[in-house]
């Protein structure tokens, strides 16, 4: 396993921890103060516990090297843990706008406010510094666990800041329902950060085009193109965890012997590894050139050139993924 890799799992057992001590600290504002929003503040605390040991197993399984069973590795798993992590977001949100329509419905009297804004206000400072270094860990590794760890707890320090806010209105207004009435506001915010989790892990496990990842190597590609690049066409790109796997169609001169052709191959994968931020496995097809392939083809003294050349074919993100070959119509 490597020292990075090693790194994120002390990192996401540290977030595990912090939030079993935050969890606590909210129980005991919730005892204080029977305020639904340190209820709701708290019930996403579970989750949030649940989240990073689900995060810590799963960075640990997509450590793992390849196997038999996963030529691929074992990056998936990451989807699968921040997909299920979403849906735990949702449900304590459901859970929330229950307990605060409950309260809504009977009516319930709040005890010692301002003991919990103290409590709350802290676990809120910590959260966000927590949230903060998960994004910038997960970003730098590339790791989807991290970034998802990292985006839950900074949008439980928002919950938690309004927590804070609706308590502050309530200790001095003294109108209790409106502690229900945020919780309940609360309740709204956090399906719908479950619910973007849930859809960009869905992303990720049905390998759905990323336009960011294309445009990066597109603009690689095209910056760095040579005369016998004469077309690249049907580009598939999945994630595993940290990881690139790029299948594409590079089409040569039909002349070129098999060495020259891998070679040229070759420079284009290097190209693309030296250039990109993020580790790539290439399979990389090589096609022969085509009669049509002329009128795209920039190659000078070309020995066997039937059309003349018209025009260069852009390579974009709507161009590279194209099945079939370029050609002019």
């Amino acid at each position: 396993m490597s020292p990075s890799k090693n790194k994120n799992i002390s990192f996401q057992l540290t977030v595990a921890l912090a939030g079993v001590a935050l969890f606590i600290a909210k129980l005991v504002a919730w005892y204080i103060t029977n305020s639904d929003m340190v209820f709701s503040d708290a019930l996403e605390s579970i989750v949030n516990i649940l989240a990073a040991f689900m995060g810590l197993y799963s960075l640990y399984l997509s450590a793992k090297p390849k196997d038999e069973d996963h030529p691929y590795g074992h990056g998936k798993v990451e989807f699968v843990t921040s997909g299920f992590e979403g849906l735990l977001i949702v449900f304590a949100g459901i859970m929330i706008a229950i307990q605060a329509v409950n309260s809504l419905m009977i009516g319930h009297h709040l005890n010692k406010i301002d003991y919990g804004i103290y409590i709350v206000a802290f676990t809120a400072l910590v959260n966000y510094g927590l949230g903060y270094l998960s994004i910038k860990k997960g970003e730098e590794e590339n790791s989807l666990v991290l970034v998802a760890s990292g985006k839950h707890l900074q949008s439980d320090t928002v919950t938690t800041l309004g927590v804070v806010v609706g308590l502050i209105v309530v200790y001095f207004t003294k109108i209790f329902w409106l502690d229900a009435v945020i919780a309940l506001s609360f309740s709204i915010y956090i399906v719908f950060v479950g619910y973007k989790i849930i859809r960009k892990s869905l992303s990720g496990i049905m390998d759905e085009a990323d336009p960011e990842i294309l445009e990066k190597i597109s603009t690689i590609l095209e910056n760095n193109r040579k005369p016998e690049w004469i077309d690249f066409h049907n580009t598939k790109i999945q994630q595993y965890g940290n990881r690139l796997h790029m299948d594409a169609h590079l089409t040569l001169p039909w002349y070129f012997e098999l060495r020259k052709a891998h070679n040229s191959m070759e420079d284009l994968v290097k190209q693309v590894a030296k250039d990109f931020d993020r580790k790539i496995e290439f399979n990389i097809h090589m096609d022969d050139c085509k009669p049509f392939s002329c009128e795209i083809c920039t190659l000078k003294n070309c020995p066997v050139r039937e059309k003349p050349f018209v025009k260069t074919i852009e390579w974009t993100t709507e161009t590279i993924p194209q099945e079939q070959k370029h050609q002019l119509q």
